[in-house]
């Protein structure tokens, strides 16, 4: 009996490693949170739909949070890391910070440690680059996407230059606001992100 116990616990203890080992964790602000909209027309959603549909078991977490800055990410990181014990982190931060006119310089410190703690629990990691609105001056916005490239180079990880490919910039795909997709958007942000991320699962 004592051994059919210790089988059992042995069983569960590998399945638990497993299990967590398939999660996919998102860490993103109001683009990955779905922000205006059902957070289950969102495309980290449609995500989960299409991994199930594609016959993938990963869960998908999404830590998402709108106004969120690589700075908070960063310092959030380390606790969703030991929490969710992703096979995959997805990070999808940066809009806030070129929003705001911050530093790229501290952007890519905060994002590179982001890669780095995600490298050292044993997870693959996707950076999803995004890009600024001419208005906030040629420099700053050069600057500011090649962060998402030189880190991508930098430190061998998986990219999609821009998240709103296809959808910044178009206004019926765009929220009121011209800064959020609206849900008719989302399906393409899938689109967007799938081929780089289906080759880590």
């Amino acid at each position: 009996m004592q051994k059919r116990l210790i089988g059992f616990a042995l069983i569960m203890l590998l399945w638990g490693q497993t299990a967590a080992a398939s999660t996919v964790l998102v860490v993103g602000d109001s683009i990955s949170a779905a922000f205006g909209l059902d957070t289950r027309q969102g495309w980290v959603a449609l995500l989960q739909e299409r991994m199930a549909a594609e016959g993938f078991s990963e869960h998908v977490v999404n830590a998402s949070i709108s106004g969120d800055t690589t700075a908070g990410g960063a310092s959030r990181l380390p606790t969703l890391l030991q929490e969710h014990k992703p096979k995959v982190v997805v990070v999808e931060l940066g809009g806030n910070d070129g929003l705001r006119g911050l530093a790229p310089v501290q952007m890519q410190q905060n994002l590179s440690s982001m890669i780095e703690q995600s490298k050292q629990a044993g997870a693959e990691v996707l950076l999803l680059g995004m890009q600024l609105p001419p208005n906030y001056g040629k420099r700053y916005t050069t600057a500011f996407a090649n962060v998402f490239s030189d880190l991508a180079r930098e430190q061998q990880v998986a990219l999609v230059p821009f998240l709103l490919e296809g959808v910044g910039g178009v206004p019926r795909l765009m929220q009121a606001d011209g800064i959020h997709p609206a849900a008719e958007a989302q399906s393409i942000l899938l689109e967007n992100v799938w081929p780089q991320l289906k080759p880590l699962l």
